[in-house]
């Protein structure tokens, strides 16, 4: 080769070297993105040492990790069902044994009170003990006590009694249990009563009284002098109410009383001279009473019930036919 070429062909290889290698070198952005910096092109500079992380930052590297953790939605299978097996494995707690009769022991309170206490099977078991079944909640109305902490003794009472059987045969009859109940069927007083002679049958089939239910009964006198009292200036409502006020040797003003057997809308109404209780009651309230051992307490609501559909028919009958009171009956009847 001619020597003044070399130089020239020197200078040619060297400038196709350089635009080969422009051409293989990647594009400065891209070796940016690669890299993670800055294109290293001029002059060195010297790297920025990093700083060490003081407490401060220590503290937030920490709390961002927690809040990455925490943050997480999406949790290990094993968690969850772990975390449903943990609250499914609580503990059951066994229902308590209903109540039997030798738990409810106390005396003179009301099944309604009871069932407030303690729940609807003990009243169950209250109202066994005293006689009665469930259908004599039916007749009596929930408010009952007017605000009082003792059943009030309203303008009517109803009375009914249940009676055991005395003499050779069990033929005459003789006051075993006495109930009374207010206008609203809330009972106010009910007790049952000493023999005053040999019983001879109990009639429990339809009485519902036990020799043990007379051996802590009261006395006739006392039960007879409780009743008057409390009779005394009111309306007397019940059923075939001679044969109570019989055995209970107490008598009662006429024009105050409301004999349920003999209110004539009533006995065209069940098509009846002498109707029963129970048929009164089947077909005028439509509650079925009297179905196995009869109670005292029942018959007397149900009479009140009875009395105080038709009151104010019945008592507008009953002042038409009234015969004008005197001064003293007026003050006696205040009274």
């Amino acid at each position: 080769m001619d020597p003044k070429e070399q130089p020239r062909a020197a200078q040619r290889n060297r400038k196709e070297t350089s635009e080969q290698s422009k051409r293989d070198e990647p594009p400065q952005e891209k070796l940016q993105g690669a890299v993670g910096g800055s294109a290293r092109s001029g002059p060195k500079r010297a790297r920025k040492v990093p700083v060490p992380p003081t407490e401060a930052s220590g503290t937030q590297h920490q709390e961002g990790a927690q809040k990455r953790t925490n943050g997480n939605i999406l949790t290990k299978p094993g968690d969850i069902k772990r975390k449903k097996r943990k609250a499914g494995g609580t503990a059951v707690v066994s229902a308590p044994a209903p109540p039997t009769e030798e738990d409810i022991w106390f005396d003179d309170v009301d099944p309604v009170d009871i069932e407030a206490a303690l729940g609807p099977e003990a009243a169950r078991v209250a109202r066994r003990q005293l006689g009665q079944n469930e259908s004599s909640v039916s007749l009596e109305k929930e408010q009952a006590f007017d605000g009082a902490l003792v059943p009030s003794l309203t303008k009517a009472l109803a009375l009914d009694c249940e009676m055991v059987g005395v003499g050779p045969k069990g033929e005459d009859s003789i006051a075993a249990r006495v109930s009374l109940v207010n206008q609203y069927g809330k009972c106010v007083y009910d007790k049952f009563v000493k023999p005053t002679e040999p019983v001879t049958d109990y009639r429990t089939a339809i009485s519902g009284v036990r020799a043990e239910h007379l051996q802590q009964g009261k006395e006739l006198s006392v039960v007879q002098r409780e009743v008057a009292a409390m009779l005394k200036g009111r309306i007397l409502v019940g059923h075939a109410l001679h044969n109570d006020l019989k055995v209970l040797f107490l008598d009662h003003p006429k024009r105050k009383i409301r004999d349920t057997q003999k209110y004539k809308p009533f006995k065209r109404q069940v098509k009846s001279s002498r109707p029963s209780l129970k048929l009164l009651c089947e077909k005028i309230l439509g509650v079925r009473v009297q179905q196995e051992e009869h109670c005292s307490v029942q018959d007397a609501q149900a009479a009140m019930r009875l009395y105080v559909m038709v009151k104010r028919d019945w008592e507008s009958v009953a002042q038409d036919r009234r015969p004008p009171a005197s001064a003293q009956d007026r003050r006696s009847e205040d009274t």
